[in-house]
C-alpha cells in the first residue's frame, strides 16, 4: 500500500483554489452579519474554522456593517422600538427584566454591549435609523 502524501494533497487544492481561507472568511463574515450576527460572533466563527488570525481580523465587520447586523437582529426579535411599546401599567422591574434579557441575546450574538444597549432604549426606529446612517457615512462598509 502507498503511503499518501497528505501535505503535497492539501498544497494542490491550495494551488487550484480550491482550498481558500481569505474567500471562506469573506463569505462567512458576510452570511453571519447578514443573519444578525455581530463581529465577535464572526470572529468566533472563524477562529473554529481554523482561520488564522491575520485573514480573521480582515474579515471582521466594521462599525457600519456591526450597526446593520445589530439592528437587523433587533428587528427580527422585535427588541426596543422595534417591539411592541410596554403597558403604561407594566411595573418597572418588567420592564428592566425584559431590557436585560434583550442586552443578554444580543450579546450573545456578538453585538458590543453599547450598540445592545443604544438600540434597546432607543425611543424611536427613527433614532436606530439615524444612528445607522452616521455610521455609514463614515464610509466604514
Amino acid at each position: 500500500m502507498r503511503e499518501l502524501d497528505v501535505a503535497g494533497i492539501v498544497t494542490r487544492l491550495i494551488e487550484l483554489g480550491y482550498v481558500d481561507d481569505d474567500a471562506y472568511a469573506h463569505a462567512k463574515s458576510r452570511d453571519l452579519t447578514a443573519r444578525g450576527y455581530g463581529a465577535r460572533r464572526v470572529e468566533q466563527a472563524l477562529w473554529a474554522a481554523g482561520v488564522e488570525e491575520q485573514v480573521r481580523s480582515d474579515h471582521v465587520p466594521g462599525e457600519a456593517a456591526s450597526r446593520r447586523a445589530a439592528v437587523l437582529l433587533a428587528k427580527k426579535r422585535r427588541f426596543g422600538p422595534f417591539g411592541l411599546p410596554p403597558e403604561e401599567d407594566e411595573p418597572h422591574e418588567a420592564r428592566h427584566k425584559r431590557r436585560e434579557k434583550q442586552v443578554a441575546a444580543m450579546l450573545r450574538a456578538g453585538h458590543l454591549y453599547d450598540h445592545a444597549g443604544f438600540i434597546i432604549d432607543a425611543a424611536s426606529e427613527e433614532i436606530v435609523e439615524q444612528w445607522l446612517e452616521e455610521a455609514e457615512d463614515l464610509g466604514d462598509i
